[in-house]
């Protein structure tokens, strides 16, 4: 048997399949952790799709989670924000989900597809024109390029540069790249002449080609679908509104004006945020999910009696929004309806095979049933970590010939328990299948790999179904599932017109664009940098790896370097000095660590085993590897110094529990500590659930204790009684003792002052130190200090976090009383950030003059810390509903129930700062919201005009949420290494700061650094990247840094397969720059840091050490008379070219490859003599 056909031989089972075509049916009796199961194996009786209404979009995802072991055709339809006001939105989520479901019913198949009653009640895609425009790509079939473009436009993509996001497309010449909606990868289309050439899929961060596909189908990409007919008739239709409203005695001023803005949308765009105010323009009749589904397919709804009260409700609240919209001037006229009725959906899905489910009684006003069947059922109850209690039950179950599955998340805790239950004589054989896939005998016990909120019982015909989340009290940790562009953010290196940028051997200046220079017939392209004064210079683009983009303080304006002056290099000396100090400090520290003697803790015991066990969700591979890290070092001799980095979220916490329980497990005892009373907290709430099972004594210090109970704590830690203690700065007080002391776990350390750390020194010598931050750390900082720092990064995002929606709009009243309102109705709270302590208190009250029944209180700055942490301790405790507030939650704190923050005057706000404090929302299974306001109609400066454009952008695709990843960094990156290095970085900008340091590491290692580290190289050949061939500037740039960052043989065919991937056939000139890139590596290798072409000769300049008589002997003798050695302070060697220019790159190549021979054959002979 499997999960299909357990209930074949139940008689209420029996009935409903009988009575498929006398429907409506309804179930009563059926517990909510049952009702899966059921809908797969009614599904799969009828052999059809279904279609499963649930109450509300949270119940319908949990059910979705549990339909998913049992089947992987399931889907979920989730609700979509409608928006009436005309603000900047990010992120198309939830509607690029319900699209990829649509995709599915439309291809063919049969699906079961989740949602709720608001859902169906929203519009979607109109079926028959959805399906009339998808495009199917195949092999030979041929496009008119202009026509398809336009198509693709209609269908709601959007045209860019280069493709990073879906709902977009690009064309360059003849190959299309475009990222359909429901797709996990987009499709590279190239077109010989106008025939589909080939079709292959491509990655959105590589930008390269991965599988090579015969077929590809790219569906509409917006829900709302406006064909050139149909915009001309929204047209038609809204200048004969705004006629009508001039007509009018009373004010239609705003309706008028907002209503001309969105004409110009339509004729400029096409879509735009509000377009959801015009749908009853855009379709004569709301089309709805339920359209596509036949009336043979099953339409289940979950607790009738509830679905029949929401009905109601939102029938009434949407009446009222559209009747105050109405009233706003937001939309014009009454008739226009927005969603679909409840009453007519209910007749639709009445006369297709409707079965109602419930957990009590058959009870509805709005299903007229036809037959009724009633189940027995109950949920199975937790065994609370006490797995004997799951022995006795499983003995009792036998006893009595019942068929138990018990689901276990990994097959490895499943052939653990298999292997533990036949050691206490108890029959069960682990299946290996997945649960959809695994068959069973009858009266036997199974263990399958699979997962379930909770499990079921049929006493009538003895089954029952355990969940391990009733064995080990977790979580049921929710599908990973794809999140558009996630962990997908390049570093923020574009150069742009005007960015300062900094030359290796010049300074700083800034960046004036590319210029196609023709010298003596010979065309390349150069950069030109302004410098102070007129100066400026322009640099061959070859040299491209001399120059970084500036990324430090660029509050304010920067100043430029003087060609030729000496400045530049005393900076530099000044901040080499510095990183040389820093670098022998954190060589010397890490060597003074490396000798120190340590307490090396065992490996792994079967309770550490245990207790990892029951952490409920799936760790990431960053987590594993890190988790690797953190016990290598606590189970070596020298004492661990490691740090981990991560953002909140990303399940740092976790890694802090294995390793102090790994501590404990070996008689140590733990100290965690915390910046703040509230995290400590937290952090002891998370550690008391956790180790609840284990015979470990968790405690807290902080002011929430009395002084009575810090002396028993104090007391218990020098006995050994406590194992681990969490607390802020009282931990580091000097009557505080502990017995053994073994790990030392510190959260935002560079949060604590001076004096805290003097003491932390003290604690940290010979134990185990764990320290953790939430800023994330550059890359090329961490590669820096290879060798000097233990770090472990944590940078995928945590699992299945719902994107924060996000909203820029102009100050609208309306709006942020909209999202209070839509937030507090579904029980949660509200972060509204107010950043001046002046007028922070009159904005509390305005919102309190809103909504005079609901909480609100103010935090900021300037109150005194016990006030201020009571007035967070009640916020994370639900008992405030609105907290305004200013940028003191800007990190640590962890409140789930938070889920909208409204951010005002966001424009002067930096936009690393706005990325943390939009992450205080999102942190639970709700999705979330962030809106950032800037003042209506304000005369914006410069700075804050282009700080506002980026906020604008600030989606995951955006340049605006890049810039603030790269800001983080650099934040990052100054707590590590302290104020005085961060100014520094600011001094030289911070890629030649980390360049320095690396060199400063090395040298402190003793690493030899290359006497040549950059090479020139100018002869005459056209080398340049033709517009041509790739339009847009910032990606010629970055092909670019590319070709200059060549240092092998297998650099130079990747960039070459990605050149022909991208744009197609590579052009000679382009060729040539590659080529020359290749050759740089070469000489560097002969110690040559210069080859130029003068008239009829080519010369080479050499490094010290790198020429001898043996060398210019061995070339003469290859290449006669065309060599001579030039007297100088370096050497020098000529070669006549003699009239071979057209050879001039297989020339270079020649004399390069015989030096190196001439160079190897020489030190040969010097190690065999």
């Amino acid at each position: 048997m499997n999960f299909s056909d357990i209930l074949n031989d139940y008689a209420p089972y029996k009935g409903i399949v009988e009575n498929l075509n006398n429907t409506p049916v309804s179930v009563a009796g059926i517990v909510e952790s049952a009702q899966g199961q059921l809908i797969y194996s009614l599904k799969n009786e009828n052999k059809s799709s279904a279609l499963v209404v649930c109450y509300s979009d949270m119940e319908a995802r949990k059910l979705y989670s549990d339909m998913e072991l049992y089947s992987d055709n399931v889907l979920y339809f989730p609700t979509k924000e409608y928006i009436f006001y005309n603000i900047e939105t990010s992120g198309h989520q939830n509607e690029h989900a319900r699209i990829s479901v649509i995709q599915k019913l439309v291809s063919g198949g049969d699906y079961i597809v989740v949602t709720s009653l608001d859902a169906i009640l929203q519009y979607t895609c109109d079926k028959e024109e959805f399906k009339s425009l998808c495009i199917d790509f195949e092999l030979g079939k041929t496009f008119n390029l202009e026509k398809l473009t336009e198509n693709l436009v209609v269908m709601g993509y959007s045209r860019e540069d280069s493709v990073e996001g879906a709902g977009q497309f690009a064309i360059r010449g003849g190959i299309l790249d475009i990222f359909p909606v429901g797709n996990e990868n987009p499709y590279r289309i190239e077109f010989f002449d106008d025939e589909t050439d080939s079709i292959r899929e491509f990655d959105t961060y590589t930008q390269r080609s991965l599988d090579k596909i015969d077929f590809a189908r790219v569906t509409p990409a917006n829900e709302a679908v406006i064909t050139d007919e149909k915009r001309d008739r929204i047209i038609a239709e809204l200048e004969k509104r705004i006629r009508s409203a001039k007509r009018k005695k009373s004010d239609e001023s705003y309706f008028i004006e907002t209503t001309e803005s969105d004409i110009e949308s339509f004729k400029e765009v096409r879509y735009f945020p509000s377009i959801d105010k015009y749908v009853s323009l855009v379709y004569d009749k709301i089309p709805s999910i339920t359209d596509y589904f036949s009336d043979n397919d099953l339409v289940f709804i979950i607790d009738p009696k509830r679905i029949s009260e929401r009905g109601k409700t939102f029938e009434w609240e949407k009446n009222e929004v559209v009747a105050e919209l109405k009233e706003k001037g937001i939309i014009g006229a009454a008739k226009d309806s927005f969603y679909c009725s409840y009453h007519d959906k209910v007749h639709e899905m009445s006369v297709k095979k409707l079965i109602s489910l419930d957990v009590l009684s058959h009870s509805s006003t709005d299903f007229k049933y036809k037959h009724l069947e009633t189940f027995t059922t109950k949920t199975t109850v937790s065994f609370h970590g006490k797995i004997e209690y799951l022995y006795e039950d499983l003995r009792n179950w036998q006893s009595e010939n019942y068929t138990v599955a018990i689901l276990c998340t990994s097959r490895g805790r499943g052939e653990n328990l298999a292997g533990v239950l036949v050691d206490k004589g108890i029959r069960a054989r682990f299946i290996g299948d997945d649960a959809n896939k695994a068959n069973f005998n009858k009266g036997e016990t199974v263990i399958i790999k699979g997962e379930l909120n909770k499990g079921f019982e049929y006493p009538e015909i003895n089954f029952v179904l355990v969940s391990d989340r009733e064995i080990f009290e977790t979580k049921k940790s929710r599908s990973r599932r794809k999140v558009e562009n996630a962990n997908r953010i390049k570093n923020y290196t574009d150069i742009s017109v005007g960015d300062y940028v900094v030359h290796q051997t010049h300074g700083i200046g800034q960046y004036m664009g590319t210029k196609k220079m023709v010298v003596g017939g010979i065309t390349k392209d150069y950069l030109k940098i302004q410098y102070q004064g007129t100066d400026s210079l322009y640099i061959p683009i070859d040299q491209l790896n001399l120059l970084y983009k500036y990324v430090g303080n660029t509050d304010k304006k920067l100043k430029l370097n003087k060609l030729g002056s000496n400045e530049w290099n005393k900076t530099k000396q000044r901040v080499k000095q510095s990183t040389e100090e820093l670098a022998k400090k954190l060589v010397a520290l890490y060597a003074e660590r490396e000798r120190a003697k340590g307490f090396a803790y065992s490996e792994d015991t079967p309770w550490q085993r245990d207790f990892e066990d029951t952490f409920p969700y799936q760790e990431t591979d960053d987590q594993l590897r890190s988790i690797e890290e953190v016990k290598g070092d606590m189970e070596s001799q020298k004492p661990m110094d490691r740090l981990l980095c991560g953002d909140v979220g990303f399940g740092k916490t976790e890694i802090a529990l294995r390793a102090a329980f790994k501590a404990v497990g070996d008689s140590k005892q733990v100290a965690y500590l915390c910046p703040t009373t509230i995290l400590a907290m937290q952090h002891y709430e998370t550690f008391l659930k956790r180790m609840e099972s284990f015979p470990i004594k968790v405690e807290m210090l902080s002011r929430f204790r009395t002084a009575s109970e810090q002396k028993r704590i104090l007391k218990k830690l020098k006995t050994g009684e406590i194992d681990i203690i969490i607390g802020t700065h009282r931990i580091l007080s000097k009557d505080l003792e502990f017995k053994d002391l073994g790990l030392l776990i510190i959260d935002e350390e560079q949060r604590f002052g001076v004096a805290h750390k003097e003491r932390l020194k003290e604690l940290k010598q010979n134990i185990d130190v764990l320290t953790m931050t939430a800023t994330p750390i550059p890359r090329t900082l961490h590669m820096a200090m290879t060798g000097v720092r233990d770090m472990s990064v944590l940078s995928e995002p945590p699992e299945n976090r719902y994107p924060v929606q996000t909203y820029v709009l102009e100050d609208n009243p309306a709006v942020i009383a909209d999202a209070v309102r839509n937030e507090l109705s579904r029980g949660g709270q509200v972060f509204y950030l107010y950043n001046r302590v002046q007028g922070i208190y009159r904005k509390a009250e305005w919102i309190r003059s809103m909504f005079p029944d609901i909480t609100v209180a103010v935090g900021h700055g300037k109150m005194k810390e016990d006030e201020l942490e009571d007035i967070m301790y009640d916020m994370v405790n639900g008992k405030t509903d609105v907290l305004v507030c200013t940028t003191i939650i800007e990190t640590g704190l962890d409140i789930p129930n938070a889920n909208t923050i409204i951010i005002e005057n966001a424009d002067k706000m930096g936009l690393s700062q706005l990325y943390q404090l939009r992450g205080r929302v999102g942190r639970s299974n709700r999705a979330a919201y962030a809106y950032l306001t800037y003042h209506r109609d304000k005369i914006l400066s410069d700075i804050a005009s282009k700080r506002l454009r980026a906020v604008k952008e600030f989606t995951e695709f955006g340049s605006g949420f890049k810039i603030a990843m790269r800001d983080l960094e650099i934040r990052g990156a100054g707590n590590i290494l302290g104020p005085e290095q961060h100014g520094h970085m600011d001094a030289v900008g911070y890629d030649m700061y980390c360049k320095l340091l690396k060199e400063s590491v090395d040298e402190a290692q003793g690493i030899k650094i290359d006497d040549v580290q950059d090479v020139a190289i100018d002869i005459n050949i056209d080398a340049y990247l033709p517009e041509s061939y790739i339009r847009n500037h910032n990606q010629r740039i970055d092909i670019y840094k590319k070709i200059a960052a060549i240092e092998t043989e297998d650099d130079k065919f990747e960039i070459e397969d990605e050149l022909i991937d991208r744009f197609g056939d590579i052009p000679r000139a382009v060729q040539n720059i590659i080529e020359v890139a290749s050759l740089k590596t070469y000489a560097k290798e002969c110690g040559i840091y210069e080859i130029a072409q003068s008239g009829d000769n080519l010369l080479m300049k050499f490094g010290e050490n790198y020429v001898d008589a043996n060398l210019i002997m061995g070339l003469d003798k290859m290449f006669p008379k065309r060599i001579k050695l030039l007297s100088g302070d370096k050497p020098v060697i000529s070669y006549a070219i003699k009239g071979e220019y057209k050879k001039i790159l297989n020339i270079v190549n020649n004399l390069l490859s015989t030096i190196k021979e001439l160079q190897s054959a020489e030190k040969d002979s010097i190690i065999k003599s």
